[in-house]
């Protein structure tokens, strides 16, 4: 279970889901096309060790949509939840372009992050160190009579995996549509590309790293390259999962989660 929260930031609202119980605060950030029901799982998983507040980040989910998807903007945004919530200093975790902004907010916010867990994303996203760092999905179908038929349009488009996806997926009268819209997850991907090496090495906070050994967007070697230059940083390798090592590895991610939180370092 979990209470949903809208909190404005200027003119947008954005919608929080926070799952409450005893624990490290640790506010959670989806990557691109997701929302913040993707950590679900983990929450259950971690419950008594966390309070996890998860966020539909801006143009996601249930968040409302913005003029501008650079980093700057998803940053301070999620310095202005720590804040209104009064979960600071907090725990963030970050998936895939959540964990640049993750480590991004550390850096330039450090009062507000006590550590980072940063979930398959490196310090750079851009070609040629990432093959493919923007997933071009301009014009990308967006409804379907049945939940099943837009997974299978979206797979058809080119999708890598049609369930990530179909976590913004909603019944809207007799179809399902999607709640991102393809030509703002364009320009949020584009946003998140570039070499981020000074924000990653920025903050002095204990960080821990999980990398899925069958990712594209996070090669071993900068895996092992992020870790080995940031004092104060582990890896754990999840040889079997891929990209979303939340999904892929559920419980394997849930205990390394929950032994960096017994002692972060």
């Amino acid at each position: 279970m979990y209470e949903t929260i809208r909190v404005r930031v200027g003119d947008r609202t954005l919608c929080c889901l926070d799952f409450g119980g005893a624990g490290v605060p640790v506010l959670a950030l989806h990557g691109t096309f997701g929302r913040g029901s993707v950590f679900a799982r983990a929450a259950r998983d971690l419950a008594g060790r966390a309070r996890i507040v998860a966020p539909d980040q801006r143009g996601h989910g249930l968040s409302d949509r913005a003029a501008d998807y650079g980093r700057d903007g998803f940053v301070e945004d999620a310095a202005h939840l720590l804040r209104e919530l009064g979960l600071a200093p907090a725990v963030v975790l970050g998936h895939s372009l959540g964990g640049i902004t993750a480590y991004q907010l550390a850096a330039r916010h450090p009062k507000l992050v006590r550590a980072l867990v940063v979930e398959d994303v490196g310090p750079v996203m851009r070609e040629p160190e990432i093959a493919r760092p923007v997933l071009d999905v301009r014009g990308w179908p967006a409804t379907g009579r049945t939940r099943e038929e837009l997974a299978r349009r979206v797979e058809e488009a080119g999708a890598p995996d049609s369930a990530y996806f179909l976590h913004s997926a909603v019944q809207d009268g007799d179809r399902w549509r999607l709640l991102f819209d393809w030509d703002d997850m364009t320009a949020v991907q584009e946003g998140g590309t570039g070499d981020w090496w000074a924000d990653w090495l920025g903050s002095t906070c204990p960080a821990l790293v999980l990398h899925g050994g069958r990712s594209p967007l996070l090669p071993a070697w900068l895996a092992r390259e992020m870790t080995e230059r940031r004092p104060r940083t582990r890896l754990v390798t999840f040889p079997s999962a891929g990209h979303w090592v939340h999904d892929d590895a559920p419980e394997d991610f849930a205990r390394a989660v929950a032994d960096f939180l017994d002692a972060p370092g």
